[in-house]
Parts: structure tokens; C-alpha cells; sequence
């Protein structure tokens, strides 16, 4: 079976053709850096991650781009409320990304760039779609003429009226027709802006994605992916103007969008405070637990988040390294292919929760098994197919071990309090070594003795 995938665009499962399958193009838009992300920001950062890990299976070459949106009006709020540059906040919170996001077992794009590195690039487009009428100046604004291009909506798939409703767009003086949207503004004083043939102003955040994709990618790319909620007026914005600038050449071959993740059933969103940061879970869980809570259901399906879903993640995940850890003597095969059943779930339109299930179906299937030929082949097989998809990274008494709660007890504490409790058995003084025991596991950790050692872990 070969990879098919729903596009957004002709909203149907495809098979997936890239233009050149020597050099597969992927580009995801990454964060805006003005706030720590919340846990809808991490969906794409996974499942696109997830994505890439598939396609880097199937092809020679994968070139994936994330940008990094350094300029905007959030960004220059952020600053001017903590009275610092933009740099400083882009800066500190581009980083708190990578922190936090690494921490889901994600691999880093082959290309991050950065709007403000691109301006130029932004420039040059502007100047083209002005050429060609697509564009006009209006009071130290440059508006996209939305009438110049017949299919305007067609990836969104709404009608005019609507797509003017669903932008909340601002009905100016200045502008030829409601819908058009500014690929350039003025810049007061005090905000960032850049010398240009319209005056000192910034890029509008459309514009941003197109010239970095044209600088890194190309004029046509395989694979445009982000939020459910990018698609318009955002993607359908960047689709308009790349295809406006480049005559009609094809933006992206396929669309690709995750669902939403709600919280008690509404879009979560830093705009109305309904959200729950990464960094946040990840104080109360690992980030491999997150991860598998992520992968857990479609892509394409909302996913409702609760303080449910990470017990549920890390039990499943619990069971798994379970199977390991029962079976930490049979020997593996490091360089065991990935399983079929796992592979084709994945280039089934991505079907993660499927492929979770096969491994928990090789987890059974090792634990069942008595003979060692094929203890030690399902072993490799469920590692081989595990670490694929971003998990198994920390080794059993480690990820049994877990994160640290809020007040809770350090690894040296736990450590020291399990040497004090083997002194005390040591010196026959059982009732200390008991008294140990119980308040380990009323603080949450519980013990298991085995021949000449002591093993915790920390409860869910």
C-alpha cells in the first residue's frame, strides 16, 4: 500500500504523488513567538512530525520547513506590555518552543526560517502582484485585490459572503472591495517596521508564509499542512497571492490540516484564556505521554482534552513498556523493518490510532509467546514500530519513574529514603522499613523489591 492522504483542497483521500519523488517538500506553519504554546499548538508540531517521519520512510529526500513567525501585531503587544524589544520577546519565547516541544519526541524541521529574515523576499513579491494588478497601494497600505482572481474560496470552499463574514475582515475606506487583505502596512514610531517604495511598514502575516516557501521550497510544494483553523482566511490568503505572483503555477499539491483540540467541548484558544499550556503538562507528565495522548486520535478529528487524557496516555503506555520490561532479557534485532500492519495504518491518511493498536496487539502477542524465536522477533518488531512513531525513548525504570508533581519528591529523595529503608531491613528493624514503604506510597511512589534490589515508580 502506498501513502494516501486527504486534501484539503479537493476534500478527498488521494494517493499521494509528490512532484519530484527525489526531493519531497513539506512545509508546516510553526508558532507565532509572543506566549508559551498551548496543547492545540502542539497537535500539528506532532502530527505533521508524524507525517514527516512517513514520508522520510517512503523517500530519498524529505525537505521539511517550519517557520517562525517573529513579527507580529501580538508580538509587538507583548512587548510594549512588558516594555522590552520584539527581538527579546521573539527571542525568549522561540526558544521556550523548541524547549517544550522537543520534549514530545519531535524532530526538527530541515528549515526554520524566520519572517523577519525574508522581508526582502516579501517585497519582491509585492511588487510582482502590483505589476500584474493583483495588487494596489492605498494610503501607505498594499491590499490584494481579492476580485482579481476568479477561484478566490475554492480551498475553503466557502461562497464570498461568508468568506467576508468568516475573515471579520476590517471594512476600510481604502480598500477597493471588503474582502481584499493587506499584504503591506504603515508602521507608527514605536511598532517595527522596514524602509520600502511604500513607506516604513511591516508585512502582512499572509505574505509572510509565501515568500519563505518560495525562498526554501520552491513555486510549487508537495504538502502545505497546519491547523483546522488556518485554513481561512489564512491558507486560502497565501494560496491567492503565491499563484497570483507565480501565473497560476500550483501553491501546494496537497492541503493537510489537523483538527482542533477542545477543552469541555470548545475550541481551545489564548485569545478567550481557554487554554492549557505544553509547559504546564508537561510539569505533571512526561512529554512521550503527551506525545501518545496526541497520536491517539485522527488527525482530522477534534480531539477533547481533559485531566483524563493523560492518565489514559500514560496507562496505555504503561502497558506497553510493561511488555518490555517483562521481557527484558529476550535479545533484539536492531535492525528489525517496520512492521507491515503498522505501516499500512500510517499510509492509510495518517491513521495513528490504528497503528497504536498494533502495537499494543504486539505487546499481547509477546506476552502470550513461549517460544524464544518468536518472543525475540515480536520484541523487535514492537520496538522497530514504537520508536517509528516517536515513542519507547526512555528506558523502563526511567519512564516507570516519571515526572515530577509539583511538591512532590525528587529522585534523590526517593533514592536516599530507599537506602534508609534498606539500612533499617539491614539492621532488622522492619517496622522503620515498613514505615518507609507507606509514606513512599501515600507520597505517590510505590516500590518493588526484587532479588537484591528495589525498583519505584511513580503512581499515574
Amino acid at each position: 500500500m502506498s501513502l494516501t492522504i486527504y486534501n484539503t483542497l479537493t476534500r478527498k483521500k488521494e494517493p499521494f504523488v509528490p512532484g519530484n519523488p527525489q526531493r519531497v517538500t513539506m512545509y508546516v506553519c510553526g508558532p507565532t513567538v509572543y506566549n508559551l504554546i498551548h496543547i492545540g499548538n502542539a497537535r500539528p508540531a506532532v502530527v505533521f512530525d508524524m507525517l514527516y517521519r512517513l514520508l522520510r520512510h517512503n523517500y530519498p529526500t524529505v525537505v521539511y520547513a517550519r517557520n517562525i513567525t517573529d513579527v507580529d501585531d501580538k508580538i509587538n503587544k507583548a512587548a510594549i506590555d512588558n516594555r522590552e524589544s520584539i527581538e527579546d520577546v521573539a527571542g525568549r519565547y522561540t526558544e521556550a518552543y523548541h524547549q517544550d516541544i522537543a520534549q514530545l519526541n519531535t524532530l526538527e524541521p530541515d528549515i526554520e526560517p524566520k519572517a523577519t529574515d525574508h522581508i526582502e523576499q516579501m517585497l519582491a513579491m509585492i511588487k510582482h502582484l502590483i505589476g500584474s494588478g493583483n495588487a494596489y497601494e492605498a494610503e501607505g497600505h498594499v491590499l490584494f485585490n481579492v476580485p482579481s482572481m476568479s477561484n478566490y474560496g475554492a480551498l475553503s470552499g466557502r461562497n464570498r459572503d461568508d468568506l467576508i463574514a468568516g475573515a471579520r475582515v476590517e471594512v476600510a475606506p481604502y480598500k477597493r472591495d471588503p474582502a481584499d487583505f493587506v499584504l503591506w502596512k504603515p508602521s507608527s514610531p514605536e511598532l517595527p517596521g522596514w524602509d520600502s517604495p511604500y513607506g516604513r511598514g511591516r508585512p502582512g502575516w499572509h505574505l509572510e508564509c509565501s515568500a519563505m516557501i518560495e525562498s526554501h521550497l520552491g513555486v510549487t510544494i508537495d504538502i502545505h499542512g497546519g491547523g483546522q483553523d488556518l485554513v481561512f482566511p489564512h491558507h486560502e490568503n497565501e494560496m491567492a497571492q503565491s499563484m497570483c505572483a507565480h501565473d497560476g503555477a500550483t501553491y501546494a499539491r496537497y492541503w493537510v490540516h489537523n483538527g482542533y483540540i477542545t477543552l469541555s467541548g470548545e475550541k481551545m484558544s489564548k485569545s478567550v484564556g481557554n487554554f492549557v499550556t505544553l509547559r504546564e503538562l508537561l510539569s505533571l507528565a512526561l512529554g512521550e505521554a503527551i506525545r501518545y495522548a496526541l497520536l491517539s486520535g485522527h488527525y482530522r478529528k477534534p480531539l477533547d482534552w481533559s485531566s483524563e487524557t493523560i492518565i489514559q496516555a500514560r496507562a496505555s503506555l504503561d502497558r506497553l513498556y510493561n511488555a518490555l520490561k517483562t521481557h527484558a532479557d529476550v535479545p533484539v534485532d536492531d535492525e528489525a523493518v517496520l512492521p507491515a500492519n503498522v505501516l499500512e495504518a500510517l499510509e492509510d491518511d495518517l491513521n495513528t490510532p490504528k497503528a497504536l493498536s498494533e502495537l499494543h496487539a504486539l505487546a499481547s502477542t509477546l506476552n502470550s509467546a513461549s517460544d524464544d524465536v518468536v518472543r525475540s522477533k515480536t520484541k523487535s518488531a514492537l520496538l522497530a514500530a514504537g520508536r517509528f512513531m516517536g515513542l519507547f525513548s526512555h528506558d523502563v525504570s526511567h519512564w516507570f519513574r516519571g515526572t515530577v508533581a509539583e511538591g512532590g519528591l525528587s529522585d534523590e529523595e526517593i533514592d536516599s529514603r530507599i537506602k534508609a529503608r534498606r539500612d533499617a531491613r539491614a539492621a532488622r528493624d522492619f517496622a522503620q522499613a515498613d514505615r518507609i514503604r507507606d509514606d513512599l506510597k501515600e507520597a505517590g511512589i510505590t516500590l518493588e523489591d526484587t532479588a537484591g534490589s528495589t525498583t519505584w515508580r511513580r503512581d499515574s
